[in-house]
């Protein structure tokens, strides 16, 4: 079925099928995750759309194009904050834990993978259960605390023996190539032999890349037939077409190499190599051809070609040099764009705060709060919010200037920021328009929302207004209103409620402050003009 005439719970079900894999063919996989966040936007479904775009972020980090991953993650991480969507916040630090670890950062990769793990909440799938707990061991290898990363790594095999997964076979490959690069041979064969038997037990056949981990460790320790036995069963297995990338088959041809030299299979060794060789060239495969140089000096020096396996160490050594500029290259360039996408992001959100700043007072306008009042009133029973209204303004800048207007509307604007952040430290006002400002005040019940109130409308009065407003006095009138005030707990009404409030302060003589109790046993009044 083509992604677009899916609905939006196979949507899902496919792309969770592409979130709990290890291994993928990256570039094919690419492709059908942007057909699948074309569907999901079609759909209007978001969270569909931003796990395929994680995902695409994925396969284009395992296509080597890490820079544009780490360009890419910040936006769906931000969105899955935004959404708090823990699921995908957790799958976007373990990718972002693997950026860093490629940038050699791995105090920040162990981060990640900490976050990664702590984000896991019941709606985890087993998968994710088993297999951020051994990125986490991974990280903690990586920042060189071996006996944490032993104790992660038993946490995730222990998980997954109950639950019975398959993601079991993943945690012991990586634990045993771990335990292989510390030097600890009896231990990597120790967890590669338990890989072997239980995905027998399980009746699991072993992928490719695990036979090479076997293969390699074996070849470490000396038993060369088993390990060129484990290299034949993963060179029939990656032919099969089902597992990893054809780039992996240099690699294997080269753990072949050691095991046939081990053997003293020397011209089956050097074929290996001749076919890694031209894999690594065809396919410009750096990392790979360091490798192969290597094993092709060894394999001379086993020959008793010591000339020989000298040329080809040096070559080994000016191609391991290349490949080294080459990647602080590569981590150059992902950092830059972290750093452009960084500095991007924060350009937003310093545009997104301007936009809900009025450009006069610096105060909030009213777009925050149409984006904060409705969930402070969802949430807060004691909230109260007060409309504030300078009295006679039109005589301010009709007789000294609308300069002088302007500068008077800054410093009430600086007055009521400073003694309401005092008051209630969780409160904001914000211009509404003209000389009218609004003030909200959560977890403040109206009795003492009027109290502090009128303390500030006596502070705005008591200015030393006289170098800007020479004889015109300047002074507020207030209309208060909690929720239990308004028809009903709603922006609208409330605000509602404290503008009938506010008029009645102004009709009352203005300079005053007017709530509910102030008006009980009178009738309501239209709004104020």
């Amino acid at each position: 079925m083509n992604e677009r005439d899916m609905d939006a719970e196979t949507l899902s079900a496919v792309l969770l099928t592409i979130e709990d894999r290890r291994s993928w063919d990256a570039h094919a996989e690419l492709g059908r995750l942007i057909e699948i966040e074309r569907a999901a936007i079609e759909l209007g479904d978001e969270l569909i759309a931003a796990r395929a775009r994680l995902c695409q972020i994925n396969m284009r980090m395992r296509t080597g194009d890490v820079a544009a991953a780490a360009e890419q993650i910040w936006h769906v991480h931000q969105w899955s904050v935004d959404h708090d969507a823990h699921q995908l916040m957790a799958r976007t630090h373990l990718v972002w834990s693997a950026i860093h670890l490629h940038l050699g950062d791995a105090e920040q990769g162990l981060e990640h993978a900490v976050l990664a793990v702590e984000l896991l909440d019941d709606d985890a799938t087993d998968h994710m259960n088993i297999w951020h707990r051994t990125k986490l061991a991974d990280a903690l290898y990586f920042a060189d605390d071996m006996d944490a990363a032993r104790q992660r790594y038993a946490q995730a095999e222990e998980m997954a023996v109950s639950l019975g997964s398959p993601a079991l076979l993943c945690m012991l490959n990586n634990y045993a190539y771990v335990e292989s690069c510390t030097g600890n041979q009896q231990r990597a064969e120790d967890v590669a032999n338990r890989l072997q038997r239980l995905a027998a037990e399980w009746d699991l056949p072993l992928e490719p890349a695990f036979l090479d981990t076997i293969g390699s460790i074996q070849a470490a320790g000396g038993h060369y037939a088993a390990a060129e036995e484990s290299m034949r069963l993963c060179l029939e297995r990656h032919a099969e077409g089902q597992w990893d990338d054809a780039n992996d088959m240099a690699q294997y041809l080269v753990t072949l190499a050691q095991a046939q030299r081990g053997l003293g299979k020397y011209q089956q060794a050097q074929a290996s190599l001749d076919e890694a060789l031209r894999q690594c060239l065809e396919r410009d495969l750096g990392e790979s051809l360091v490798r192969m140089h290597q094993e092709q000096a060894e394999l001379h020096a086993a020959r008793g070609d010591y000339a020989a396996a000298f040329a080809a160490h040096k070559t080994f050594f000016e191609v391991y040099h290349q490949q080294l500029s080459l990647q602080r290259e590569g981590r150059a360039r992902t950092r830059q764009a972290m750093f452009e996408t960084a500095e991007a992001r924060q350009d937003a959100e310093r545009f997104r705060e301007q936009a809900r700043r009025d450009p006069l007072t610096g105060l909030h306008n009213r777009r925050h709060v149409d984006e904060r009042l409705p969930d402070l009133i969802r949430t807060d029973p004691a909230l109260t919010v007060a409309l504030v209204d300078l009295d006679h303004f039109k005589q301010i800048n009709d007789q000294l200037s609308h300069d002088v207007g302007d500068q008077v509307l800054v410093r009430v604007a600086q007055v009521l920021a400073r003694e309401v952040a005092a008051v209630c430290p969780d409160g904001f006002v914000a211009r509404m328009g003209g000389e009218e400002f609004l003030v909200v005040l959560p977890g403040t019940a109206v009795p003492r929302a009027t109290v502090c109130l009128d303390g500030i409308r006596r502070t705005i009065r008591n200015q030393h207004w006289l170098p800007v407003t020479r004889h015109l006095p300047v002074t507020v009138s207030i209309g208060v209103a909690g929720l239990a005030d308004a028809p009903e707990p709603a922006q609208a009404p409330l605000l509602s409620t404290a503008d009938s409030h506010l008029y009645a302060a102004k009709h009352g003589g203005r300079d005053r402050v007017v709530s509910a109790a102030d008006l009980r046993g009178f009738a309501g009044h239209a709004s104020a003009a």
